[in-house]
C-alpha cells in the first residue's frame, strides 16, 4: 500500500502507542507500506509534531521527533508536486496533503478528517481511510 498520513495521523502515532496510528507508522518504518511525503508535507509535520503540547503528551523529545522525521525521509517516497489541486478543501493544510496524494498516486489518504476529504476524494477517485481502515486492509494483504 502506498499511503499518505494526515498530520494528526503523524500526531497520534506519537501520543499514543497503542493506536492503529502508531501502527501505520510502524509499519513505514519497517517498510510494510509506502508513505508518500512531499517537501511542504513534511514541514508541516515537523512543525506540528514538535509543538510543546504534542511532545509532552507523547514523552518524546524535539530532537527524538527530528530524527523520526529524518528517518521518514529517508524511506519514504518523495513526491514532487507538478500539479497544484487548489483550493479544493478549505483548510490549506488538507489541499497539501490530497496534492501529495493525487500527484504521487497514492492507493489513499488516512485521515481522522473524512468529513471534509471524503467528498474530494470521491470526485477524483481517491479513497479516504480512517487509520484503522488502513490498518485493517494492510493486515488483509499480508
Amino acid at each position: 500500500m502506498r499511503l499518505v498520513l494526515d498530520t494528526a495521523v503523524m500526531v497520534a502515532a506519537l501520543r499514543s502507542d497503542a493506536g492503529a496510528s502508531r501502527k501505520l507508522l510502524e509499519s513505514v518504518l519497517s517498510k510494510r507500506l509506502a508513505l508518500l511525503i512531499s517537501v511542504p508535507l513534511m514541514i508541516e509535520y515537523e512543525a506540528v509534531m514538535t509543538r510543546p503540547e504534542h511532545l509532552a503528551a507523547a514523552g518524546w523529545s524535539e530532537s527524538q521527533v527530528l530524527d523520526l522525521l529524518d528517518v521518514l525521509a529517508d524511506i519514504a517516497e518523495q513526491v514532487t508536486l507538478a500539479y497544484l489541486w487548489r483550493p479544493l478543501l478549505q483548510d490549506a493544510d488538507d489541499n497539501m496533503v490530497f496534492e501529495t496524494a493525487m500527484n504521487g498516486r497514492a492507493d489513499a489518504i488516512v485521515t481522522f478528517n473524512r468529513r471534509d476529504f471524503a467528498p474530494v476524494g470521491t470526485r477524483f477517485g481517491m479513497p479516504v481511510l480512517k487509520p484503522a481502515e488502513a490498518w485493517m486492509q494492510l493486515e488483509k494483504q499480508q
